[in-house]
């Protein structure tokens, strides 16, 4: 296994700066947004896709500090009804076009999600009651997620890319195990799961044993962690409207490994990994709003060090 980052997680800092960051944390790898909910602060995707020598200028700068690119990263919604899906969906095609172009063999995005019929922004469907929400449901994906997957994955195989890695997220129409096995079987399988433990925990459910579940369908591992705030959580549920800046008010929030569930709890997880044959990155995703992003990053970084498996054994 290796040990990386989401390069947004030090999106405060140039370009240089953030590879030097990098080095001196001694990462291994970096995943680079390409835009849609990223601002893309490290990469300018129509520049890259523009001109070979940028691209050749691009990966030589991260080579020279001892790094690897693992991903691109274009999360957004693709699915949303209007124009916005329209404007995600062309960063995706965009991001593909220059993996291929790249020799990048592998994108981290969303499922996406649709609005019900005649909506005009996406609808978050999770309960099968009152009726006409299991209809809208069904309409989402079979009017609209599945058809336009099985066209994705067909673009993916053409550009190259042999895992397009779906980040298991609430508020899309992959948000768990079984969406995701959902989405897979339909579109093909070069579609596989980013599995990021933090999401599964805000929405109540227990990471670990969802690695078995998805076993080899697990394509790439975000490394964040959340912290539930039972304080606020009990008598308000998980269920959480409050903007993230309001740290203290929450039912939860995205902290620092470690800060939200214990070094053992890590160790379980990348041991769990390593037993479906997970022998990849694991990618930081810094988004503690009370801790600054260096030290939060240097100690993720500590605490990957002390349980990560170096050697899985296939």
């Amino acid at each position: 296994m290796k040990i990386g980052m989401i390069t947004d997680s030090l999106g405060n800092l140039s370009f240089d700066a953030m590879l030097k960051a990098s080095a001196e944390l001694k990462l291994e790898t970096l995943e680079f947004a390409c835009g849609n909910w990223s601002s893309a602060p490290h990469l300018k995707l129509d520049r890259m896709l523009e001109s070979e020598k940028v691209r050749k200028e691009f990966k030589a700068k991260v080579k020279d500090h001892g790094l690897e690119i693992a991903a691109l990263n274009c999360s957004g919604n693709q699915l949303a009804p209007g124009d916005y899906g329209k404007q995600h969906d062309e960063v995706v095609r965009k991001t593909f076009k220059l993996a291929k172009l790249m020799g990048i063999p592998r994108v981290v995005m969303m499922s996406g999600l649709p609005g019900g019929p005649g909506d005009a922004n996406p609808n978050w469907i999770i309960t099968a009651w009152p009726p006409e929400a299991t209809k809208a449901l069904n309409w989402q994906w079979d009017k609209i997620a599945i058809p336009y997957w099985k066209k994705l994955s067909k673009l993916g195989k053409d550009c190259g890319i042999d895992k397009i890695c779906i980040e298991i997220h609430g508020g899309q129409l992959v948000y768990n195990t079984e969406t995701m096995a959902k989405l897979r079987d339909a579109a093909g399988d070069n579609v596989g799961a980013n599995y990021d433990p933090s999401h599964m925990m805000w929405m109540g459910g227990e990471p670990l044993t969802g690695i078995r579940k998805l076993g080899e369908a697990i394509f790439y591992v975000h490394a964040k962690d959340t912290r539930i705030d039972r304080q606020n959580a009990d008598p308000n549920t998980l269920l959480e409207t409050k903007t993230n800046a309001r740290v203290r008010d929450r039912s939860w929030n995205y902290v620092t490994l470690g800060y939200g569930h214990n070094e053992s709890w890590w160790r379980d997880f990348v041991s769990l990994l390593a037993q479906v044959g997970y022998d990849d990155v694991l990618s930081i995703e810094h988004e503690d709003l009370a801790m600054s992003p260096m030290e939060g990053m240097r100690r993720s970084v500590e605490l990957l060090e002390r349980v990560i498996i170096r050697e899985v054994v296939h």
